[in-house]
């Protein structure tokens, strides 16, 4: 069986298969989600209207033997930034779709009834749409939970919680993990735009699917072979990833001066120990906690935990560092538990995490709360799940929470707020932020790797030069690898080892009896970026949208004292590719 399109039309409430049109026969994930964006969706429409769809695709080695190729790319204009999105996430429900030959599904339309909201269940035969009364209104957990019960404990699951279903900017889109737990399509408010189409959820049953084809399935098992291998090896994806978490970056980053705190005043915090990945780790083992775990099938890294309170009880999975530096250092809140805590309420409201983080930040620097204040963070979570007057200003980002307060400290650009690297003294991740097409995103370009991690070389982070080249490498390597539905963390050996490159575009090669180079990937990845940046251009975007706020200029960040110096024409060259 072919490979194809699952289209959903949420106003006639029908669904069919299409063939893949031609030019998105060689698509997946990242590139697939853009295209079809691209193509299908006005760049001046309301991203809640019924103008804008939503996109979900498995990369091109979804649900292949390969190691960490269980990522899900999730695509439409977002209600955050106004620009294009792509939002990727681990869990079940990219392999659930490539077992089923689902190329895309894209999700259109809008019901006539605005009060009324839908499950979508999605097997072999195509989609059932059928009003959804019970789940609404309930958290991701009791959701996935529910379901698994209703259909089955291997079913993928995609959902939206009260945050989504209130169509708040921040939103996010949950997914079901291989033990249950949640997953994130985290950046960009996806999770509004599938509640304005009003999808409570997604199950995909991929029983008796036709499974996934693979054209040279000997030369498949060498490549992926030796792709794991690089893996293991490397000292950042074998060993650091495995051992500490995300997490391990705290204090890396506090040590470089590039850790951002109390709402980016300076680059270090009193207490980054007591929130570090080695703290993480004692406390999850000391209290019988899982210190590893994968985020999806064929994860061999497993860079994610569970984990638990003092009685062994589970709290949260997948506690990453952006999230622990954003309730940490951001908000000076020098307590593991308590940020804990917010992580498992944030999943279950379905809010991004990040988002929530420099959100809060910026009502403290308003006075809602003091920096510090843990369980004061814990309340305005709680409002924004209820969706109270107050919560509503906070769900709709931290442009919003700026703008309702007069605030002029707020750390985004393209109104999504900016994560967990200083960009004064991480000039290469500085780059990202103010060119990405999707707002301030540090996995679009991760320079952290070159300029602190001296991942495949090094680029001084606290000087200029090289700082565009690196970035816009980068850039375009990650489009790429956000295609095939890799996981971002394979970019650790690519950069050092150069048989991992080699072994991705075999494996591509052998599950589709292709003959791609390494320059078909580049090329592929540069395609990504300019139909992204053409659709801003579209919607209203220019280079002075490429831009910091103005306080990373004046403010210095200690403990080196620097500036944000790139300048605007420095920045402008990025794009001259």
């Amino acid at each position: 069986m072919a490979e194809r399109i699952l289209r959903v039309n949420m106003t006639t409430l029908s669904g069919a298969f299409e063939e893949v049109p031609a030019p998105w026969v060689g698509l997946g994930g990242r590139a697939l989600t853009s295209a079809i964006v691209a193509k299908e969706v006005p760049p001046t429409c309301d991203p809640l209207g019924k103008h804008n769809k939503l996109i979900f695709a498995p990369g091109l080695l979804a649900g292949t033997p390969c190691a960490q190729s269980g990522r899900l790319s999730a695509g439409a204009k977002s209600p955050l930034t106004g620009t294009i999105k792509e939002s990727n996430a681990g869990g079940t429900a990219a392999q659930n779709l490539a077992r089923l030959q689902i190329k895309a599904l894209i999700i259109e339309g809008m019901p006539t009834d605005d009060s009324q909201f839908y499950g979508l269940r999605i097997n072999k035969d195509g989609v059932e749409i059928a009003e959804e009364q019970a789940l609404v209104g309930k958290g991701n957990y009791e959701v996935i939970s529910t379901l698994m019960q209703r259909l089955g404990q291997k079913i993928g699951v995609l959902t939206i919680g009260p945050v989504g279903e209130m169509r708040m900017s921040a939103a996010n889109i949950s997914v079901r993990d291989p033990d249950g737990n949640i997953r994130s399509h985290g950046r960009g408010g996806l999770g509004a735009v599938m509640g304005s189409k009003k999808v409570k959820f997604i199950a995909i049953d991929d029983a008796n699917g036709p499974g996934v084809a693979i054209a040279d399935p000997e030369k498949f098992r060498s490549a992926a072979k030796t792709f794991a291998k690089a893996i293991l090896e490397h000292p950042v994806s074998g060993e650091g990833l495995p051992t500490y978490g995300t997490n391990v970056l705290v204090n890396v980053l506090n040590e470089a001066g590039g850790l951002p705190t109390r709402n980016f005043r300076t680059g270090q915090f009193e207490g980054h120990d007591k929130i570090s990945g080695e703290t993480m780790r004692e406390t999850i083992v000391k209290r019988g906690g899982k210190p590893k775990h994968g985020c999806h099938a064929g994860c061999i890294i497993q860079c994610s935990q569970q984990y638990v309170d003092e009685k062994g009880e589970y709290i949260t999975s997948g506690f990453e560092y952006e999230t622990i530096w954003g309730f940490g250092a951001n908000c000076c809140i020098d307590e593991l538990d308590t940020i804990a805590y917010a992580d498992r309420m944030m999943d279950d409201i379905g809010i991004d995490s990040i988002e929530a983080a420099v959100i809060i930040g910026v009502a403290m620097e308003a006075g809602i709360i003091q920096f510090g204040d843990g369980p004061g963070t814990l309340g305005l979570l709680k409002e924004i799940g209820q969706g109270t007057p107050l919560g509503r200003i906070l769900g709709n980002g931290a442009a919003s929470v700026g703008k309702a307060y007069g605030i002029t400290r707020v750390p985004v650009v393209k109104g999504q707020g900016i994560p967990a690297y200083d960009p004064r003294s991480v000039k290469g991740i500085g780059v990202t932020y103010a060119t990405s097409t999707q707002g301030a995103d540090h996995t679009a370009g991760y320079a952290v790797a070159t300029n602190i991690l001296k991942v495949g070389g090094f680029v001084d982070p606290l000087k200029n030069d090289g700082q565009v080249e690196l970035s816009r490498n980068l850039q375009i390597a990650t489009a790429a690898i956000d295609s095939t539905g890799l996981c971002l963390f394979v970019a650790f050996p690519a950069l050092d080892i150069p048989e991992t490159l080699v072994a991705i575009i075999d494996m591509l090669n052998a599950k589709y009896s292709l003959s791609l180079t390494g320059d078909d990937v580049i090329g592929l990845g540069k395609q990504v970026l300019k139909t992204e940046h053409a659709f801003n251009n579209a919607a209203g975007f220019t280079k002075h949208d490429d831009r910091l706020p103005e306080f990373f200029a004046e403010d210095p960040c200690a403990p080196h004292n620097v500036t944000w110096t790139m300048s605007d024409e420095e920045i402008d060259e990025f794009w001259n590719f």
